[in-house]
């Protein structure tokens, strides 16, 4: 049975990327138009400030002034989920209390990184985010990353408290997923991290997703959804299949992220080269982006529904 909070929250959310001006200074006008880019895709909500956000390459004050951009131009129509995450907890509390007075609908955060915690010392890290506001909280696991996994008993202990409504699930297990599903209960959102099995994970119990690559081709996440959620599980395979084809291309070049917003600058989107350390995607690899993107557009031409068309999104 679906409730209300799964009906609230379920569904595709783009990671959203960083938009910084040609000085790689945050450019709150290049947010805003990334952000309207998205509006009219059919996605759910964006993930604002997350590993796809560059938000742990930012200061506090950067964050900040990428998710009042987001605000500004889309709140009402898509939901804002917030990565809060930082390596100083205080840091975690301001970035969470500047969520809520901006308005955003659910804060999410990972562990801190760098140091390897102890979970007493993770939850604590936690707890303070929850406590200091009367948002959501959705906990992101992606030990992958931050060296740190989710045990089931902390999982159960977060779970049980009113505020946390769900888990970014970006570990590459869908057993473990599925487990999270089963141990949170009906009313527990569970989010399919891996972009390469969404699909695995929607069958295993992922209520939705949020993903970078969704990024350069939210139509077609939307697409996969669609079909999973209307039993064609045929052609849910193959367009999975597809995008994973895509996501391989995109794993190629000098960074993931750079590749994605070089794509988007060739539909006129600019959102500027990601931060070092993240390595740049240059005019060497023109051609071949612009050989990757209408790759893109004529898969997206197939399975896009005639009423989610518009000149803004495909080309």
């Amino acid at each position: 049975m679906t409730t209300g909070r799964i009906s609230e929250f379920e569904g595709i959310y783009v990671a959203m990327y960083s938009a910084y001006d040609e000085a790689g200074n945050v450019d709150g006008e290049r947010v805003k138009k990334l952000a309207r880019y998205y509006a009219g895709t059919g996605i759910k909500g964006l993930y604002v400030g997350g590993s796809s956000g560059e938000g742990m390459l930012q200061t506090v004050e950067e964050r900040k002034r990428v998710l009042e951009a987001v605000v500004e131009e889309v709140k009402g129509e898509l939901k804002i989920l917030v990565h809060v995450g930082a390596n100083a907890t205080r840091e975690s509390v301001e970035l969470s209390k500047h969520a809520e007075h901006c308005g955003a609908d659910v804060i999410s955060a990972v562990p801190s990184i760098y140091y390897r915690l102890s979970e007493k010392a993770v939850e604590n890290h936690w707890q303070q985010m929850i406590d200091s506001t009367s948002l959501p909280f959705i906990i992101y696991n992606i030990p992958q990353t931050t060296g740190f996994h989710l045990s089931m008993p902390l999982f159960e202990r977060m779970a049980k408290q009113d505020k946390v409504i769900g888990v970014k699930m970006s570990g590459e297990s869908t057993f473990e997923l599925q487990q999270f599903k089963d141990a949170g209960g009906d009313d527990f959102l569970v989010f399919n991290g891996p972009d390469e099995q969404f699909l695995g994970g929607r069958a295993m119990g992922a209520d939705g997703g949020i993903g970078g690559t969704y990024g350069v081709m939210p139509e077609l996440f939307c697409a996969l959804d669609r079909y999973y959620a209307e039993g064609k599980l045929e052609e849910a395979k193959s367009l999975q299949f597809k995008i994973n084809r895509i996501i391989k291309k995109l794993l190629g070049y000098p960074s993931l992220y750079g590749a994605c917003k070089a794509i988007l600058a060739l539909r006129g989107v600019e959102t500027g080269q990601p931060r070092l350390p993240l390595l740049p995607v240059g005019e060497a690899y023109r051609d071949s982006l612009a050989e990757l993107n209408r790759e893109i557009e004529a898969v997206t031409e197939i399975v896009i529904e005639p009423d989610l068309r518009s000149d803004e999104i495909v080309r």
